[in-house]
């Protein structure tokens, strides 16, 4: 084992480890002092010059965090994280698929009543959309 060690200490995987330990610990100090509604949405990167990278989902959550950046990195520095500074990033994320919106109808019922309704009202923009809308069934 002590054999493997040595190899893997002059190896870049053993940098790799390294670095990826690191991460971790950042990640879960980061889980700790981040309040918890922003969590799901935020994720600790690298430190870089005493400058802690934080990757956020979108604009607003940026903007939410860059309020509260004196009260994080004076929590960081209590964990025992040599920070100054924050660097807010935005991943822009790939758009998901549009849901289709289901097609709503109505009942015969009321696809009735409504015609009768625009009949009433013929020629006036209320009659126009109730006629429109009677045909949803």
């Amino acid at each position: 084992m002590q054999l493997i060690n040595a190899i893997l200490k002059n190896s870049a995987l053993f940098k790799l480890a390294e670095k990826a330990k690191e991460l971790t610990s950042i990640q879960k100090i980061w889980n700790e002092i981040i309040p918890i509604q922003l969590k799901p949405y935020t994720q600790a990167g690298n430190i870089q010059h005493k400058r802690l990278t934080v990757h956020v989902e979108n604009g607003a959550i940026a903007a939410k965090i860059k309020l509260l950046l004196p009260s994080l990195i004076s929590k960081l520095q209590k964990q025992g994280v040599e920070v100054t500074s924050i660097r807010v990033q935005v991943d822009v994320q790939s758009k998901q698929d549009k849901v289709a919106k289901p097609s709503r109808h109505i009942s015969e019922n009321a696809a009735t009543t409504l015609k009768s309704l625009a009949t009433q009202l013929e020629g006036s923009e209320l009659g126009n959309v109730l006629s429109r809308l009677s045909k949803r069934t």
